[in-house]
């Protein structure tokens, strides 16, 4: 069994496997991010945006295979992966159908709407409560490796919805 602060040797069983798992993630996390919005005008991570496909793809793969050496990392990484491929695809179809342009101005025409307090809370209360439940997760995995790198994940998430979803209605603001 494998402990939480234990690392693995690259090219082990367990490697291979976590490596896959890493890229498998990561790779559902680049696919909904390209159905969504393939030139990366949507993309709410500055850094991804700036790094683009080019940087992007061969950046994530190696990090899978880096990250694959510390489980911890590893199955948080493939956690916060899934959330957000979810996230994007849960609305990618209306981005798609749309276009990129006319969503995001459609997208801020809805935020200029409504209350700023209103759509913040809403994005906040979403990250807040994915949070609580990867804290939960977290506290009461008793220091087992895959809860506690699930709950890790989910926090992370979290985070970043929060971190995210606040630029985009700080860049909207009149």
């Amino acid at each position: 069994m494998i402990r939480i602060d234990e690392f693995i040797t690259a090219g082990s069983r367990p490697w291979v496997a976590l490596a896959a798992m890493t890229a498998t993630a990561r790779s559902m996390d680049l696919l909904s991010t390209w159905i969504a919005t393939p030139r990366l005008t949507l993309e709410g991570n500055p850094i991804a945006r700036r790094l683009g496909w080019r940087w992007g793809i061969p950046m994530n793969g190696a990090l899978a295979l880096v990250f694959a050496c510390w489980p911890l990392l590893a199955i948080s990484l493939i956690t916060t992966s899934c959330l957000v491929a979810a996230r994007n695809l849960q609305s990618a179809w209306l981005m798609r159908s749309m276009g990129e342009l006319d969503y995001r101005c459609w997208m801020a025409d809805r935020m200029a709407t409504s209350s700023r307090r209103l759509v913040w809370g809403c994005f906040l209360g979403e990250a807040l409560m994915t949070g609580v439940v990867g804290g939960t997760l977290m506290g009461s995995s008793e220091w087992r490796l895959v809860p506690f790198s699930i709950g890790l994940g989910m926090l992370a998430y979290s985070f970043a919805v929060g971190l995210f979803s606040t630029l985009a209605v700080w860049r909207n603001r009149d």
